[in-house]
C-alpha cells in the first residue's frame, strides 16, 4: 500500500505581500500529474491546509478543486486541521465527504478512531489527529494531569485504540522536539509547544505537518514532508519534494521522494546596483523569480526598489550589506559637547549611522551648509 504525504499547503498565503495562489495552483497541478504517473492508494494531508483560520474565497475554491481532483482519481484522502486552520471550518461537511472517501478530522473530542484499509498484507489503520493544545485535552479528560503539549499528546495516544497486529499510520500536526525550524513557521518561544518524538513509537509511520523543512525526527518513519513551496528566504536553499510512503508487511516501511519544481523559484541575489542592472549579468536568468536582493553599494541607491523591479518584477525584499549595515555602534557623547565644533558633531553622527567617516568632499559641503545656516541665524 502506497501513500503520498503532503502538509502545510497554506493556501491563500502571501509572502512579502505577494499572493502565492497562482503558484500554489501550479504546484498542486504538478502533484496531480505526479500521481497520474506514480499511482498511490491514498493521500495524507497533515494540516495547515489554509494559511488563516478564515481563508479568502479563492483559497477555499482552490482546496475544493484539489480535493475534487483527488476524488475523481478514486483516491482516499486523509486530512487534518493544523494550527493555521479553523478546526470547525475544516470539519464542515466531513460526514458528506466520507461518501467520496475524503476523510477529514473532526473538531477534537477524544482519541481518534482508526480508518481501516486492507491489502494483501492485511489491515492498515489510519488515525487522524488534528492540531492539539493542552486546553483541548483537559476539556475531554479533566482528571488527567495535562499541563504541557507533551502531556496532551501523551494523554491522547494513551487512549488511542491501537491494534498491535495492524499496520498503523498517524497523521498529526505538532512540533516534535529536535526538528529544524524555518522563519515561515509559528513556533512558541522556548519550544513550549514541543512534543517528544518517542510518543509516536507505536505507529508504523507518522505523517507530520507543522514544520516546513522536509526531515525525519529520530527514526525515518517519523517524518515532516515539508511545504510544497518555499514560504520564506530561510528556505531558499531547500529543494521541495513530494514524499511517498510504501507499506509491506507489518514493520516494513519504505520512503521515497520526487522533486517539485515551482512556477517561480524563491532565491537570494547579491551584488552592486551596477552589477545587477547590467544586462549581460541577468540575460538568460529567471528574472521573474521571487527575489531577495542584497545590494553591496556603500551609498544607498535612490528609489532602488522601484528601479530594480523594472528588471526583477517579483523582487520581494531589498537589503543592503555594507559598512553601515554590518556594524553596530553606540553613541558616546563628549563630556563637554560645547568643546567640539558643529562639523565634528555632524561627522560623529555620520560615522555612527554609516560606519565610515565623511569624505573630504562631504565634509566641505557640510561646513559650507553650517556656515550658511549660521549666517542666516545672525541676520535674523
Amino acid at each position: 500500500m502506497r501513500f503520498l504525504h503532503l502538509s502545510d499547503l497554506h493556501l491563500g498565503k502571501r509572502v512579502c505581500e505577494f499572493s502565492m495562489l497562482d503558484d500554489q495552483r501550479y504546484i498542486l497541478e504538478q502533484i496531480l500529474s505526479l500521481l497520474d504517473k506514480t499511482p498511490v492508494d491514498g493521500v495524507l494531508l497533515a494540516g495547515d491546509l489554509y494559511d488563516k483560520p478564515v481563508p479568502p474565497a479563492e483559497a477555499v475554491r482552490l482546496l475544493d478543486w484539489f480535493l475534487t481532483q483527488l476524488a475523481e482519481r478514486q483516491l482516499p484522502v486523509f486530512a487534518i486541521s493544523g494550527n493555521h486552520d479553523s478546526a470547525d471550518r475544516i470539519a464542515f461537511g466531513s460526514a458528506l465527504l466520507q461518501s467520496s472517501r475524503v476523510y477529514v478530522s473532526p473538531v477534537f473530542s477524544g482519541a481518534p478512531v482508526p480508518i481501516p484499509l486492507t491489502d494483501e498484507y492485511g489491515t492498515l489503520d489510519v488515525y487522524l489527529l488534528p492540531f492539539l493544545k493542552p486546553a483541548m485535552v483537559r476539556h475531554v479528560w479533566p482528571d488527567e494531569p495535562v499541563e504541557s503539549y507533551n502531556d496532551a499528546l501523551a494523554c491522547v495516544l494513551r487512549h488511542c485504540p491501537l491494534d498491535p497486529a495492524h499496520r498503523s499510520v498517524l497523521v498529526a500536526h505538532q512540533f516534535a522536539a529536535g526538528a529544524a525550524c524555518c522563519e515561515s513557521e509559528e513556533v512558541s518561544v522556548g519550544g513550549v509547544d514541543s512534543v517528544d518524538a518517542s510518543l509516536f513509537d507505536a505507529f508504523d509511520y507518522v505523517a507530520l505537518g507543522h514544520l516546513h523543512s522536509p526531515q525525519k525526527v529520530g527514526r525515518d518513519a517519523v517524518r515532516y514532508c515539508g511545504t510544497p513551496l518555499k514560504y520564506s528566504f530561510s528556505e531558499a536553499d531547500q529543494h521541495k519534494s513530494a514524499t511517498f510512503v510504501e507499506f509491506g508487511l507489518k514493520g516494513e516501511v519504505s520512503i521515497t521522494t520526487a522533486p517539485l519544481t515551482p512556477k517561480h523559484d524563491l532565491r537570494e541575489v547579491r551584488g552592486s546596483y551596477m552589477e545587477l542592472t547590467n544586462r549581460r549579468n541577468y540575460d538568460g536568468t529567471a528574472v521573474d523569480d521571487y527575489l531577495r536582493i542584497t545590494l553591496t553599494d556603500e551609498q544607498d541607491v535612490p528609489d532602488a526598489l522601484a528601479r530594480l523591479r523594472v528588471i526583477y518584477p517579483n523582487l520581494m525584499r531589498l537589503d543592503y550589506d555594507n559598512l553601515r549595515t554590518r556594524e553596530d555602534q553606540e553613541i558616546t557623547a563628549p563630556e563637554r559637547a560645547e568643546s567640539i565644533t558643529p562639523l565634528e558633531h555632524f561627522s560623529a553622527f555620520y560615522q555612527l549611522q554609516n560606519n565610515q567617516p565623511l569624505t573630504a568632499e562631504q565634509a566641505a559641503f557640510c561646513q559650507q551648509l553650517i556656515e550658511e545656516i549660521w549666517k542666516e541665524g545672525e541676520d535674523a
